[in-house]
């Protein structure tokens, strides 16, 4: 029970984990106990805290892809993560320029030609139903081709774009997100945007660090694993763990 309670964790959890891969497969005693030896609670360490940077479905990849000996792919994962993170902070960037604009404190950005729905589905990694929802919500008003009848989106369009994407991956719901942006379109309603912001730049930071923290913790049980460092059944109560079913 050891191995569970070390981590504010059930018995039951840790159970699911050794099941579903994320821990490797522990041996058995003979009357039927699970043995978790130091690989273990290095494995456990990581993945949760892997978790708080990358979350649970990318975590549980990272773990798996690790206990079958596919390095690269755990790393590759890993990667996928630190892309969407960069993303992220860029979109910000440009929405809080574009928060500066509305303000007037800077002059508006050089125009850009109008983009169809594809275009701007694609470069926000989104599905075109996503942005007809978001229309439909009132996040996005985009015109209509003369001649085909077809959406297109302004850089003004572009940009409320990319504020919904961003809060829409904070956690906001789309009515919220409605209200920010005619706030936003209002000029002068920058205030709950402002908020909006600093509060997801302050997520994207405890994110960051919390990948950096996850990095350590898998390095130290792929060394473990991998036999870099010793690793060796543990033998008191505070280190070896024994699991009944």
């Amino acid at each position: 029970m050891d191995l569970a309670r070390r981590h504010g964790l059930s018995a039951q959890a840790v159970r699911n984990y050794e099941r579903d891969g994320v821990l490797p497969p522990a041996e058995r005693t003979p009357n039927g106990y699970r043995r978790f030896t130091e690989v273990h609670a290095k494995a456990l360490s990581a993945y949760l805290a892997l978790i708080a940077g990358h979350g649970y479905a990318a975590s549980g990849d990272i773990m798996r892809a690790v206990s079958r000996g596919e390095i690269d792919t755990a790393l590759r994962t890993i990667d996928q993560s630190h892309t969407v993170l960069q993303r992220d902070r860029e979109t910000l960037d440009v929405v809080e320029a574009a928060v500066v604009t509305l303000t007037g404190t800077r002059p508006s950005p050089q125009s850009r030609e109008a983009v169809p729905i594809s275009v701007l589905a694609h470069r926000l990694g989104l599905r075109p139903a996503t942005l007809r929802k978001w229309e439909v919500a009132g996040i996005l008003r985009p015109g209509r081709d003369p001649a085909t009848q077809h959406r297109v989106y302004s850089p003004d369009d572009v940009r409320d774009a990319e504020l919904a994407h961003l809060l829409r991956r904070g956690g906001y719901r789309l009515d919220h997100i409605a209200g920010v942006l005619r706030r936003v379109r209002d000029a002068g309603g920058a205030e709950p945007l402002a908020a909006s912001l600093r509060q997801w730049r302050q997520r994207l930071t405890e994110r960051s660090r919390a990948m950096l923290t996850g990095a350590a913790r898998l390095a130290e049980y792929i060394d473990v694993d991998t036999g870099h460092q010793p690793s060796r059944a543990l033998t008191n109560e505070a280190n070896t763990t024994t699991l009944s079913e």
